[in-house]
């Protein structure tokens, strides 16, 4: 069941990145949708037994995600969703406690998260918008916690997820406040996608490094 759930989904996130504009405006919506959808019944179907606190997180986060995919129309509450979908997120990977964070992975973060902060903010800040600065400002302070906050689960799935979270991020907030990014339809959905297919699919991979007894 669940592999059916993985075509259907690889079939119509394909779909919807790269055959965008022959999609009516009515069904747009629809087919965004439907790979969240389609990821949310991967997560349900999937085993952990041992993990049950980090499969609920992660269900949640996802929910509120596609919640996000809908109400990004209205950029504020779409930020207000997706960052209510992190800070699950953020709970789920605490829940792991696998392992420290590499320093690496901090120092990187840190100086990605400084750059990116100093291109949007100022380009935001610049056109009178201070709410939306505030606003943005806390995304990237809670996103880059999340892909922080990944690495103690020591799966490669959630770790490159939320990497993948990070990139998608950062293209759309480019696109928007920065400048306009060509394709960027196609880079921010494709890498939206796959890193919420990963992060899903890490619930399996956590529970069996689990039952491994990895601490």
């Amino acid at each position: 069941m669940r592999n059916v759930l993985i075509i259907l989904f690889i079939i119509s996130s394909f779909y919807y990145v790269f055959f965008y504009s022959v999609i009516s405006d009515p069904l747009k919506m629809v087919f965004k949708l439907i790979p969240m959808l389609l990821i949310l019944f991967i997560a349900i179907f999937s085993k952990a037994n041992q993990v049950q606190s980090y499969k609920l997180f992660v269900l949640i986060a996802l929910i509120f995600c596609a919640i996000g995919d809908y109400t990004i129309q209205w950029f504020i509450i779409g930020l207000i969703s997706f960052l209510i979908g992190h800070l699950f997120y953020i709970r789920a990977f605490f829940s792991t406690n696998e392992q420290k964070v590499p320093s690496i992975a901090k120092t990187l973060l840190i100086i990605y998260g400084i750059v990116m902060a100093g291109i949007i903010l100022s380009a935001v800040i610049q056109a009178g918008n201070f709410v939306m600065a505030i606003a943005v400002f806390c995304y990237i302070t809670v996103i880059l916690t999340m892909g922080w906050t990944s690495f103690r689960t020591k799966s490669k799935l959630a770790i490159i997820g939320a990497c993948l979270f990070i990139i998608s991020d950062s293209v759309l907030a480019i696109n928007k406040f920065v400048v306009p990014v060509e394709y960027s339809h196609q880079l921010i959905m494709s890498t939206y996608y796959c890193a919420q297919i990963f992060i899903a699919l890490s619930i399996d991979k956590y529970s069996a490094l689990f039952s491994k007894g990895v601490q």
